[in-house]
Formats: C-alpha cells, sequence, structure tokens
C-alpha cells in the first residue's frame, strides 16, 4: 500500500483543510494509506519522508525551517513524489528560493482578483495525466506565476484576461499543470485551486488525482530501475 502525507496550514483563505480532506478521500479511494497533519513539525523526521510515496503540502504564505526543508527536498530526490494546488503548493514558503527551486514556479499576482472567467488549455503530451482531456472553463483566480523553464508544461492559459499593467506585454501563455523531476523524484502541480469547489469535481479534479498517482509512482519506479539521488549528489551545493 502506497503511503501520503498531506499537511496543511498557513493562509485560511485557501480553505487548507477543506483541501487537504478533499485529497485525502481522493487518496484513500486510489488505495493509499494518508495521513493529514496541520503542524510542520510533520517535515522533522527526514526518515519518515523518504519512506512516504508522495508528500501533498496545502500551505500557504507561511515559512519552514532550513532544517524542515531539506528534509523534504532530499526525500523528494530519493524518491518521495511531491504534489500540490495552487497557492498550497507554490506559494508555501516565499522566503525559501530552494521551494520555488524544488516546485518548479512561484506565484507573483492573479490579474482580476477571484472570479475571473478563463480558459485551460491542455497542450498536447505524452503525459498520462493529460491523456485524452480536453480545454475547459473555468472561474477563479488566474494566476500568474515565475515558471522554471525545465518543467513539463501540461495545460496553460491566456494572458491578459484581465487588464492591468502586464496587459502592455501582450499575449502570453501562461503555464497552469506542470511537472518536473527532482533527483529521482516526480513533482506535479496545478495553478488551480483557490477554494475547494475548484478542484473537486470535474476535469480539474482528475488532473489532481492523476497527478498525486504520477508522482506517487517515481519511487517504485526508481527501484525498479536501480537508481537513487547518489548520482545526483555534489559536495558543493549546500542547502
Amino acid at each position: 500500500m502506497k503511503k501520503a502525507l498531506i499537511v496543511w496550514g498557513g493562509w485560511d483563505g485557501h480553505e487548507p483543510e477543506q483541501v487537504s480532506h478533499l485529497f485525502h478521500d481522493m487518496l484513500t479511494a486510489e488505495g493509499f494509506e494518508a495521513d493529514v497533519s496541520d503542524t510542520m513539525e510533520s517535515f522533522d523526521d527526514a526518515d519518515r519522508l523518504k519512506a512516504l510515496d508522495l508528500i501533498i503540502p496545502v500551505i500557504t504564505m507561511s515559512t519552514i525551517t532550513p532544517e524542515r526543508a531539506k528534509n523534504v527536498y532530499e526525500a523528494v530526490a530519493n524518491g518521495t513524489g511531491l504534489a500540490g494546488c495552487h497557492g498550497g503548493m507554490c506559494d508555501a514558503f516565499r522566503e525559501n528560493v530552494e521551494w520555488a527551486f524544488l516546485t518548479g514556479g512561484t506565484w507573483v499576482s492573479h490579474p482580476g482578483g477571484d472570479g475571473v472567467g478563463y480558459t485551460v488549455h491542455i497542450r498536447n503530451s505524452s503525459s498520462p495525466i493529460v491523456d485524452g482531456l480536453e480545454d475547459f472553463e473555468v472561474s477563479s483566480e488566474q494566476y500568474y506565476l515565475h515558471v522554471d523553464p525545465a518543467v513539463e508544461v501540461l495545460a496553460t492559459t491566456p494572458f491578459p484576461v484581465s487588464r492591468w499593467y502586464h496587459s502592455a506585454n501582450g499575449h502570453v501563455d501562461m503555464p497552469v499543470v506542470w511537472t518536473k523531476r527532482w533527483g529521482v523524484g516526480r513533482v506535479f502541480y496545478n495553478a488551480l485551486g483557490h477554494h475547494r469547489d475548484v478542484i473537486e469535481s470535474g476535469t480539474p479534479r482528475e488532473l489532481m488525482r492523476r497527478g498525486f498517482l504520477w508522482a506517487a509512482e517515481g519511487k517504485a519506479r526508481a527501484i525498479a530501475e536501480g537508481h537513487d539521488a547518489s548520482r545526483f549528489a555534489s559536495k558543493e551545493k549546500n542547502f
């Protein structure tokens, strides 16, 4: 049985507790043993994190100690999957630049605020996460993110929709869903999820479900192929 840890906290406006319980129900339906925690102390046990198949942060605008952050980085590098959504993952720890490096991007703005109507375009890909899915409409915050060029973009949304100073730059396709690698671990992110209702049904929910499964499969795949994080380790890089 695969094991997952869901840790929630930070800004209450993103409904972290409600979203965490949604994710718990999704994972248990897939046969996971999923624990839900509301304390950052859950990141203290490095060995426990490395034994997991999946970590899901649901934490916005919080802080993390260097020691706890390193435990997460090292667990993912050794195969534990990391997956999450919206500000709960890519606006979790603004002051920690390594977190942005790990997750593949960081939130910077949402022009127009909540209730913006926009289209999410599924990008052609070999990824099973988007196989057979079609473009869909959303009414929510439209996230503008600074994104790692190394990620594999699975869905985008066009900017500008809401007029503001950024509109002077013209059209851009902003990544909404992506994956990336960190050591032998897998990372999945979905920018949707301002509130639980945005991701509790339809294609947004299916994206999260598939993303969780994909990220959690990384450890077993690495073990089967005889890979571990040692091939990427460097004495010159310290957290």
